[in-house]
């Protein structure tokens, strides 16, 4: 048989006094040569236990460099429609040396094939295999984590090591690798394939997550899984209302599937402006058709109170999720993030918003760096987690002193980063702030006249303007907008999202 190429670690303990001694400990990692014979055989005999695997299983997470070489080479071979057989295997291991005195790889390939019982156990093979390729990856971060500590700097600050040791258990978790790599183009095109598919059977249907406004989401086709999606624009625009209603509206109705059943869909909003109550407060307000302001001053009669408080205990079971941590920095976000995803299974990211968060490492100053590192940071978790994140951005105040007060994308805030990270860049507009804010003096009647009119054409309106979309159109969505209650709607329809819709979740 194969020889094992075990590795043997020495473990350091900690005595009864607390000191760390070395404790040679031989300890073979977790492996199982017969479980990767017993796969490789089945495969040789039946070609189509390959794809019982093929799915969750690669070369690197074999033990035994020989299996590994083995499976790749089954693989490639499978993949260009040709026989993996001991036969078409040989070529492949002319130059290998042999496996001891009596025995060479070709030699070994027959005896495998041979020795296979049934290829009925393949996939529980394959999934025995997975396992312990995870289990020596914890093995080998925790050796990782533990030569980190013991070596770094008095002044690196610990929290730095958690975040990424976090980040890479939970890569771990969820793929069994460090990180999806590099993948074929036949195994890429395959998933094209799919999500085209999904899109065609849907007959017109979102493929994304719906926002709640129809004019958008034509336009958007939802918010994509792995999109970093950017809001900007000027103070009192109304962009953590639009946020907001978005958010909300996905965490309260779920998502349809293909059988017709109801998925939950968890939000998880990073609320760094506004704190967790009021923001609850405003949803709440909004789904109770009550303004937030007097809610907020306590100017409510009896029946607006007991709608408010009707409307907590409806909508208490919504999985929207409220981090209102200030200051919260990227490495601190993406390691939440990652453990929300985990223990609720997050379909949309908040992040309101982009310049009240702080880089991982100090910068003296450079803002300019710091919010690159942020979006870039924000992108990677997009793809890491695989779902879209809405993050708010302000706009510099040159939009102030041009006539035509409507942004560009040039007026992002800090960085063309934000511009080259982003997969959509959204822009929030509304006339109206702009236009109330002109209002004559009472004693000139032409004056007032004239505004009176242009107010009256803009009040209540307001403009989403898609300045960046990577593989959709650009355009101008008109929306309503109902200041009292904060909630933005489809203009045609003239009337606002909030609790319009049942509640679909527990």
């Amino acid at each position: 048989m194969l020889i094992r190429n075990s590795r043997e670690k020495d473990n350091s303990v900690v005595d009864a006094a607390g000191d760390f001694s070395q404790h040679p400990l031989p300890r073979e990692m977790p492996q199982s040569i017969d479980a990767e014979q017993a796969l490789l055989g089945a495969i040789l005999v039946n070609n189509y236990a390959y794809d019982r695997v093929s799915e969750f299983l690669t070369a690197e997470h074999f033990f035994d460099p020989l299996h590994a070489q083995i499976f790749g080479a089954i693989a490639q071979l499978i993949q260009e429609g040709k026989q993996a057989v001991p036969v078409t295997l040989a070529p492949f291991f002319e130059a290998a040396g042999p496996i001891d005195d009596d025995l060479t790889v070709p030699q070994y390939l027959v005896r495998l094939a041979v020795n296979a019982t049934t290829i009925i156990n393949a996939k529980d093979y394959g999934r025995t295999i997975h396992d312990l390729y995870v289990r020596r990856q914890i093995i080998l971060l925790a050796e990782d984590m533990a030569n980190s500590a013991f070596d770094a700097p008095i002044d690196f600050p610990p929290d730095n090591q958690i975040q990424e040791a976090e980040g890479r258990l939970y890569q771990l978790a969820e793929k069994g690798t460090g990180g999806t790599g590099e993948i074929s183009f036949s195994v890429a095109a395959s998933q094209a394939v799919e999500r085209a598919n999904a899109a065609y059977r849907n007959k017109g249907k979102l493929v994304g997550l719906p926002t709640g406004l129809a004019d958008l989401d034509k336009k958007l086709g939802g918010l994509q899984p792995s999109d970093l999606v950017v809001l900007a624009g000027r103070p009192s625009m109304g962009k953590t209302a639009l946020a907001t209603n978005i958010g909300w509206h996905i965490a309260k109705n779920g998502r349809e599937l293909e059988d017709g059943e109801i998925a939950p869909t968890p939000v998880h909003f990073f609320s760094l402006e506004m704190s967790a109550e009021q923001l609850a407060a405003r949803i709440l307000a909004a789904e109770a058709s009550v303004s937030s302001d007097r809610v907020r001053r306590g100017a409510v009669d009896d029946r607006e109170i007991s709608d408010f408080i009707r409307a907590g205990h409806r909508r208490s079971g919504v999985p929207l999720i409220i981090d209102a941590t200030g200051g919260i920095s990227i490495a601190q976000l993406a390691q939440r993030a990652r453990r929300t995803k985990r223990k609720h299974g997050t379909s949309l990211i908040v992040v309101d918003y982009i310049q009240l968060m702080s880089g991982a490492k100090k910068r003296d100053g450079n803002r300019v760096a710091e919010i690159t590192e942020i979006t870039t940071g924000l992108k990677a978790l997009a793809k890491e987690l695989n779902v879209p994140i809405l993050a708010l951005s302000q706009l510099s105040r040159k939009v102030e002193e041009r006539a035509d007060k409507r942004p560009q994308l040039a007026d992002l805030k800090e960085s063309g980063s934000i511009e080259q990270d982003a997969d959509v860049v959204m822009f929030v507009f509304r006339e109206e702030y702009y236009v109330e804010r002109e209002k004559p003096g009472q004693t000139d009647l032409a004056k007032m006249a004239e505004w009176s009119a242009s107010m009256a054409a803009v009040k209540g309106k307001a403009e989403v303007i898609i300045g960046k979309q990577r593989h959709g159109p650009l355009g101008v969505i008109p929306l309503a907008f109902n200041a009292e209650l904060t909630t933005f709607s489809d203009l045609a329809r003239e009337r606002h999202s909030f609790g319009m819709e049942a509640y679909h979740g527990p």
